[in-house]
């Protein structure tokens, strides 16, 4: 009797990763292979940087924080410290906005620890 291997399941598993692998160069999108091992990596980097983009994020509001509390003669850890000893609940991400966007507000808030 000849070995059953499902080609139906094969076949299906082989086009899953091709398809993921639609869009990268060369033989990395035509090659099953090639392509595996190009989809796994890449959906390892995925993963990875899901985390990353959030840490990203947060080192990029705190230097925002911080060129805008260096435009108002602080610094950005006395600026954080400052707002927490007068209980004012704004996040980094907001904070960052108005360094930005808002210079104004910004100084208003910075001048409210001191």
């Amino acid at each position: 009797m000849p070995r059953a291997t499902n080609k139906v399941a094969s076949r299906r598993r082989r086009k899953q990763v091709l398809q993921l692998a639609k869009g990268y160069w060369g033989r990395r999108s035509k090659a099953y292979t090639v392509a595996k091992n190009a989809v796994e990596k890449g959906l390892k980097y995925q993963y990875r940087d899901r985390r990353q983009r959030k840490r990203q994020f947060r080192r990029l509001w705190i230097a925002r924080i911080n060129a805008g509390a260096r435009l108002n003669d602080q610094s950005y850890s006395r600026v954080i410290g400052g707002l927490r000893k007068v209980n004012i609940r704004l996040n980094r991400k907001s904070l960052a906005d108005l360094a930005m966007h808002d210079p104004a507000a910004f100084t208003q808030v910075v001048s409210s620890i001191r």
